[in-house]
């Protein structure tokens, strides 16, 4: 089945898509024939991404959109069911919600600290738990986004690299569980993307941090979205947009002295 058959009719929430990769996902699968719902916090992001997928519309495909914030499980659940109506029980739920703001250790406080982990990992928790009462009746598939950051630690992303491995342990306990009920679980590990989240990173990254992502090549986030929707048909756990990414992946499992050595090496030539 081509990628637009396999796309055409399904019922797609996006949270976190007003802007990055979850928006550039939403214009892809807008594209493909899908019927999309995008969620974030900010709703004049939200009116302007709406009107872009306005305009990727083929046919007579519905698509919408709620404001909503993920650390709010009563919010969530209340959007989602509004959505569900609107729409259709969700086929597909690609989670892109998060942040980071990098910086050393002693400069990251116990609240950034905690705001990292309820953002990125209590709002996975949030939407994952939201959409599986629909796709238990149905079947579907749960993509959440993790990073190159959540399988190597990374200097200055000690907050962000903790709630980024937290997804990865919850996707797969996540994935055991549902997978009797015809649904798929699967984590999608985005390398550094131009986005305005990482110009936000740029303000605050420690000059290690920088000569370790100086070594990978920055991604748009249309080339993310388009080895997403490439993979989700497969229903692989692991979705890994580049060779690179790939690569590190199985080092890091067979080989991590070699990374650990490689990691170390920029940081001592920076």
């Amino acid at each position: 089945m081509s990628i637009k058959n396999y796309y055409k009719n399904k019922k797609v929430f996006i949270v976190g898509g007003s802007s990055g990769i979850g928006l550039a996902a939403a214009q892809l699968l807008t594209l493909h024939g899908a019927d999309v719902c995008i969620f974030a916090r900010r709703e004049n992001l939200l009116q302007q991404a709406h009107e872009q997928l306005q305009n990727s519309r083929l046919d007579q495909q519905k698509v919408s959109y709620r404001c909503l914030d993920v650390v709010d499980e009563a919010d969530v659940i209340e959007k989602f069911s509004c959505a569900a109506e609107e729409l259709g029980s969700p086929d597909i739920l690609i989670n892109c919600a998060g942040a980071a703001y990098p910086d050393y250790f002693e400069n990251i406080s116990a609240e950034q600290f905690e705001n990292t982990l309820r953002l990125n990992v209590l709002g996975v928790r949030n939407v994952s738990s939201a959409v599986l009462p629909y796709m238990k009746k149905t079947g579907g598939h749960i993509i959440n986004t993790s990073s190159i950051a959540g399988f190597i630690g990374v200097f200055g992303y000690t907050d962000y690299s903790a709630s980024k491995f937290a997804i990865v342990g919850f996707s797969e306990a996540l994935r055991q569980e549902v997978s009797q009920h015809g649904v798929s679980v699967s984590v999608l590990y985005p390398p550094d993307t131009l986005t305005a989240g990482f110009a936000e990173e740029e303000k605050t990254k420690p000059k290690e941090t920088r000569a370790i992502s100086g070594n990978a090549k920055l991604l748009t986030p249309e080339q993310v979205a388009l080895a997403l929707i490439k993979k989700i048909p497969k229903q692989k756990f692991h979705i890994i947009p580049t060779f690179d990414g790939q690569l590190s992946h199985l080092l890091k499992r067979w080989s991590p002295g070699l990374v650990n050595w490689f990691m170390e090496r920029s940081i001592r030539n920076c």
